[in-house]
């Protein structure tokens, strides 16, 4: 599923119009990336949770030069999903 087809479900489940919907969609991704981006997680009951995860510092190998490379420590952007959530897909998917 695209988030076009996304818009599309949500505007016929709910009679609201399709731009109501992409911009609702948008500001809601936007939101998600700026408090992930300043440190924030996002919580969201019976849904799941945005969360950062760091990354600690490690050494990789440069395969074509044959040489060690030093990666520092980083933070990713990752989700964990609700138990009731994780529950729901497995029985559906059964």
């Amino acid at each position: 599923m695209r988030k076009s087809d996304l818009i599309n479900q949500i505007s016929e489940k709910t009679g609201i119009p399709k731009v109501d919907v992409l911009v609702t969609l948008e500001t809601m991704f936007k939101e998600v990336k700026e408090n992930l981006a300043n440190g924030q997680n996002i919580y969201i009951r019976g849904f799941g949770s945005f969360i950062t995860k760091k990354r600690a510092a490690k050494i990789g190998r440069n395969i074509k030069k044959n040489i060690a490379v030093q990666i520092p420590e980083h933070f990713i952007p990752a989700f964990k999903p609700a138990k009731e959530f994780v529950n729901e897909v497995k029985s559906k998917l059964k």
